[in-house]
C-alpha cells in the first residue's frame, strides 16, 4: 500500500466512524511519515496528529487496528 492510499484509509474511515468531514480529518491527521525498513522493520509509518484531544483519541484508537493490517507502506 502506498502512503497516500493509508492517508486515504485512515481519513474515510475516522469520517465514517466518528463523523465530520474527511477535511477535517485530513487537518486532524497531518502527513504520513515513512521510517527506513532497516530500522523499524515491523511498522515503517507513523503519524504525529496536531488535532484536538478527542481527535487524536479518535486516530490513535484507529491507528492500532491499521498498523495490524498494514504495518509496511510504500512511497507515494
Amino acid at each position: 500500500m502506498k502512503a497516500s492510499e493509508l492517508q486515504d484509509l485512515l481519513i474515510s474511515t475516522l469520517a465514517r466512524k466518528s463523523g465530520g468531514s474527511q477535511r477535517r480529518w485530513r487537518i486532524a491527521l497531518g502527513p504520513i511519515q515513512l521510517r527506513d525498513i532497516s530500522t523499524h522493520p515491523h511498522c515503517n509509518w507513523s503519524v504525529t496528529p496536531p488535532g484536538g484531544s478527542r481527535e487524536i483519541a479518535d486516530i490513535e484508537r484507529l491507528l492500532d487496528d491499521v498498523r495490524i493490517a498494514h504495518p509496511i507502506v510504500v512511497k507515494g
